[in-house]
């Protein structure tokens, strides 16, 4: 498996949700990023955040971001 750019920019997007509170969503302008714009698109398209600009993880979104936190800690763990 590679990490090409479009799989990057949805985690970047998709660890920028807070995972503990779930009432806490985001909003992707029309002014952001294309790559920022474009990730919001796909993760609404696979059912991981409820519109295609944002809004709040679902079910299956929540479980997307405490993995990509988990493999986020796990990775920076090795630094300290």
């Amino acid at each position: 498996m590679s990490l090409n750019p479009q799989l990057l920019q949805e985690i970047a997007l998709l660890l920028m949700f807070d995972p503990r509170n779930p009432l806490e969503g985001l909003k992707v302008h029309k002014d952001a990023d294309a790559g920022k714009i474009a990730a919001a698109k796909r993760l609404h398209e696979m059912g991981i955040i409820t519109l295609n600009d944002g809004g709040y993880l679902t079910a299956r979104g929540q479980e997307a971001a405490d993995h990509a936190e988990a493999l986020i800690n796990i990775l920076q763990a090795r630094l300290h």
